[in-house]
């Protein structure tokens, strides 16, 4: 197991309760000799100028593990401005959902240090990346952990589009958008959308219509290395979006492209040695006990 000497701080402390978990983390990786550095946000939210502070590019640099204190969307923002560093992340969840992060904040001692005395499950996630082409010139380009969502952005009308797959053609669809996810991001947006829940070890990208103009529309699951390609319509008249991860978004228009594959550098997640995804589910999505348990509970 790899061991921990440099560990970066990231997160969004908009909470004192985040802001408090945040100081107690800092507090005891210095007790453990740890170094230890933060973003130019936390140092500023927390007046931590006892501790090295600096941007991202300072952060992965600086550190051989990065922690992340917040819900899934910080982590979500740490995956894509440390993926090519190539440093790991541990999640500490001050947010609602915590897919991603998995350690609470009245376990962070016992948990932080089982890691930092090795005794964690790694694990490699891939990423997504997309491109937006308009008459052959690359307009943008952005990264995704979760999923790249085609929409309408602020209008409620529908988009016509065609889906292509390792450049085969498999429909035209009229609809209010498509999700595309990785095994992560299936039980983000994708579940709502009706997609399939996929074991983040799968090498695999969901396909998931959003709102289809059709009762034969499925979510159709591929290999996770497929190329994606999505030609929007010339005959629509809105603008339209391309969500990265639902934070960064980018702009596109009729008769664009819209390229979407696996991105060469993958990510790597550092868990509890005791996580374990099926109970995170069972947790998180509010799944069934055991048939046992029930008749306990239902016992006068």
């Amino acid at each position: 197991m790899q061991s921990f000497n440099h560990i970066g701080l990231l997160g969004r402390l908009s909470s004192a309760k985040a802001q408090e978990t945040t100081h107690r983390l800092i507090d005891f990786l210095q007790k453990q000799s740890v170094d230890v550095v933060i973003s130019d946000e936390i140092a500023a939210m927390l007046q931590r100028h006892d501790v090295p502070y600096g941007d991202d590019d300072f952060i992965g640099t600086h550190s051989d593990l990065v922690i992340v204190v917040g819900g899934d969307g910080s982590m979500l923002g740490a995956a894509r401005s440390m993926v090519d560093y190539q440093v790991p992340l541990l999640g500490v969840n001050r947010g609602r959902l915590g897919f991603l992060t998995d350690i609470m904040p009245s376990e962070i001692e016992s948990k932080v240090m089982g890691v930092l005395e090795g005794d964690y499950i790694s694990e490699t996630r891939f990423m997504l990346e997309m491109s937006v082409w308009r008459d052959g010139e690359l307009m943008s380009s952005g990264y995704a952990l979760n999923d790249i969502v085609l929409h309408p952005g602020r209008h409620l009308r529908m988009i016509e589009f065609e889906l292509y797959v390792d450049e085969e053609f498999v429909y035209c669809q009229a609809s209010d958008g498509l999700i595309v996810t990785t095994p992560t991001g299936s039980t983000a947006y994708a579940l709502s959308g009706g997609g399939p829940l996929m074991h983040p070890s799968l090498d695999a990208i969901g396909i998931v219509p959003l709102n289809a103009h059709s009762l034969t529309s499925r979510p159709i699951v591929v290999s996770g290395g497929s190329e994606i390609y999505l030609l929007l319509s010339d005959a629509l008249v809105t603008i339209m979006q391309v969500a990265c991860d639902g934070q960064i978004y980018q702009r596109v228009r009729p008769n664009d492209g819209v390229r979407i594959k696996k991105k060469a550098t993958h990510l790597t997640l550092i868990h509890p040695s005791d996580h374990n995804y099926y109970e995170t589910c069972r947790r998180k999505l509010d799944w069934s006990k055991h048939i046992s348990h029930k008749r306990h509970k239902g016992k006068k």
